[in-house]
């Protein structure tokens, strides 16, 4: 008889991270999930047995290779930024957004947004338009992030703008670099995921994706732990269990949502709107699967 485990925890930060994120989406670059840049409005969930293997495919690792290749690119695309793109850029609506409401304004949300209005231009004429979007936004969100992770919030409106708007001009200045050079190392980069996305598939905890895109991580809970710090607001838990015998698959997954306090400027979450966070964490499933010869 046929046995094999299955396992699926999700841990409810779409909707979660979606109500609570400031209002300019932000995005953040963590070393623990890879550097893989997960925006407030990511699905992630963690995934094991053959379900799991199923999504280990090259489409799934075109995010985590982008961040490992722009990782190594972004030393060899060296091209200065154009005066004309920074003086534009400030010229724009930053300064007015930030001073608007700058409790809330994001210098990494602010730079993606602006770089990113780019890729499709740049990747017009891509043969694989999916992977030079992942190079493109890879970009984007590695030079935004090492401009911007220098200036504090606190810092004046006009600093941050500044901030994000030498983040996104240095990356358009070197889309084309960054996407070449990274198009040339995918081959490999996605070869030596698939061995590490079907091991983490095995292991008790599985892999983690988001937004159906393989999260290359050394260790899921320190990943899930950041991303918790980095939300504040959002504490998730969830753990899984269960098997199948047969054709039928059996599975309880746990988790919880503390909301305990919302996010500057917003108003007290409503009972309707927990209950649904919580029946999302929160549920057992009873899955079907036919047995495979």
């Amino acid at each position: 008889m046929a046995h094999r485990s299955f396992v699926l925890a999700s841990f409810a930060l779409a909707a979660g991270l979606a109500f609570l994120a400031p209002r300019e989406a932000r995005a953040d670059i963590l070393s623990s999930c890879g550097n893989v840049d997960i925006t407030a409005q990511a699905d992630c969930q963690l995934v094991t047995s053959g379900g799991c293997t199923a999504m280990c495919t090259p489409v799934s690792f075109q995010a985590s290779c982008a961040a490992q290749l722009e990782t190594t690119c972004s030393g060899t695309c060296t091209a200065q930024v154009d005066a004309n793109c920074t003086a534009t850029c400030m010229a724009g609506n930053c300064v007015a957004n930030c001073m608007a409401d700058p409790g809330h304004f994001d210098c990494q949300g602010s730079c993606e947004a602006d770089c990113e209005g780019s890729c499709s231009g740049q990747c017009s004429s891509s043969g694989n338009q999916s992977q030079c979007q992942a190079s493109c936004k890879a970009s984007c969100g590695g030079h935004c992030n090492a401009q911007c992770t220098g200036t504090p919030p606190s810092a004046t409106c006009q600093a941050r703008c500044q901030a994000s708007c030498q983040g996104s001009c240095t990356a358009k200045a070197n889309l084309n670099c960054d996407i070449n050079c990274q198009t040339m190392g995918y081959a490999n980069c996605e070869a030596n995921l698939m061995g590490g996305c079907t091991a983490q598939c095995s292991q008790p905890k599985g892999a983690l994706f988001c937004d159906g895109q393989f999260v290359n991580v050394s260790n899921v809970d320190q990943c899930v732990s950041d991303l918790k710090a980095l939300f504040p607001n959002i504490m998730v838990q969830g753990s899984a269990s269960g098997n199948c015998s047969g054709n039928m698959c059996s599975g309880q997954a746990q988790g919880s949502v503390s909301c305990a306090v919302a996010a500057p400027g917003e108003g007290p979450l409503s009972t309707g709107f927990l209950a649904g966070i919580l029946a999302l964490a929160t549920g057992t499933a009873i899955r079907r699967a036919r047995k495979r010869g």
